[in-house]
């Protein structure tokens, strides 16, 4: 890892920042406590909620964690294709007795008054999804202190990064579970993502700063997998869905590894933006039809996806999870650390007595 990265943590495991709920500070405390990275998701909250979350934080620990923020969304979306879905939709609507949301709700999350809160009151590490900040901001977390780390999909997006001043890129994989954190929407390369070890080589070759690997990692050996093949650090979220310390609802913990769901799929049916989920009754029935609409549909699906929760209903959730979710092992977060980083010494010790001396 690169020496900004190992003072903040022993084991270069990430907690990923899922937004949503799961990633809160019991989950990022209880990692940074073990001796992981952990991470808050800022997405889908108002500023004032997200420092909330920091403060209750740092009463928790004086370990280190991030901040997960959403980039602002250019107006895309075609409001005739929104309306469309919204017709589509109308049977849940009625079904589960609760109005469709407005698709014209703020498309920034808040974006630069959660800046400029980081910037008042640094934190160690501040993450980037949906597109990379200007040098101007990236420049500003640096005079603050903080280490920036910006998400890419593939080697393109990596060398925009670096030129733009990140510290560090988290390389995503097409197996990550939830959104795909591509930088530029494109409906026409849906179901053309690049798997972690192919988009690591590439990155790896193409810049210079450290490199995070994510998508599908579940146990410890794959973690020292992506290590030996050039990643600074492995970002796991899947993992730690199921963790007692995680805010995801109980239906979703449970469905990871309930032989209901047998697989996942890339689908825009609850957001409008590609995203990676267990295949359920919602997505085989709208994901064929969704438009790359976001946030917007992220917005007219919200109250269908409570009403589906409150109801105890998995099939019309947002099962968001990476392709290892099977792996999911039940465990509080500090555990799971501690298992991770003696299945990477082991992997280590395994590749070390089979090299050729």
């Amino acid at each position: 890892m690169s020496s900004e990265l190992t003072d903040l943590c022993r084991y270069p495991i990430v907690q990923a920042p899922m937004a949503g709920g799961a990633s809160g500070p019991q989950l990022a405390a209880a990692v940074a406590e073990a001796g992981g990275l952990g991470f808050l998701a800022a997405g889908y909250k108002t500023a004032d909620g997200m420092y909330n979350e920091i403060k209750q934080l740092r009463r928790l620990t004086a370990g280190p964690f991030g901040v997960n923020l959403f980039m602002p969304q250019p107006a895309l979306a075609d409001p005739s294709a929104v309306e469309v879905y919204r017709h589509q939709l109308a049977g849940e609507a009625a079904w589960y007795e609760t109005p469709l949301g407005d698709p014209d709700s703020s498309g920034d999350d808040g974006y630069e008054a959660k800046v400029a809160i980081l910037l008042d009151d640094p934190v160690p590490v501040v993450s980037f999804t949906f597109g990379c900040p200007t040098r101007d901001t990236l420049d500003a977390f640096a005079r603050a202190g903080t280490h920036t780390i910006v998400t890419v999909t593939s080697a393109e997006e990596a060398q925009s990064a670096q030129w733009a001043g990140a510290d560090t890129v988290c390389v995503q994989g097409v197996e990550a579970g939830g959104h795909q954190s591509t930088h530029r929407d494109d409906p026409q390369l849906d179901q053309t993502g690049t798997g972690l070890l192919s988009l690591l080589a590439q990155v790896r070759e193409t810049v210079q700063i450290p490199v995070v690997a994510a998508g599908g990692l579940m146990r410890g050996a794959q973690i020292a997998a992506v290590l030996a093949a050039g990643a600074d650090a492995a970002q796991l979220g899947t993992a730690f869905l199921v963790c007692p310390e995680s805010g995801a609802h109980l239906l979703h913990k449970q469905a990871l590894t309930n032989p209901l769901f047998v697989r996942t799929e890339l689908t825009r049916a609850f957001s409008g933006r590609p995203a990676r989920g267990l295949v359920n009754r919602f997505i085989r029935e709208h994901g064929p039809y969704a438009p790359a609409a976001y946030p917007q549909v992220h917005y007219v699906t919200s109250g269908l996806r409570r009403a589906a929760a409150k109801a105890g209903d998995a099939q019309g959730m947002a099962l968001w999870a990476g392709q290892g979710h099977r792996m999911a092992r039940e465990l509080p977060a500090g555990e799971l650390i501690e298992l991770l980083a003696a299945e990477l010494e082991a992997a280590r010790a395994a590749l070390s007595m089979r090299s050729p001396r």
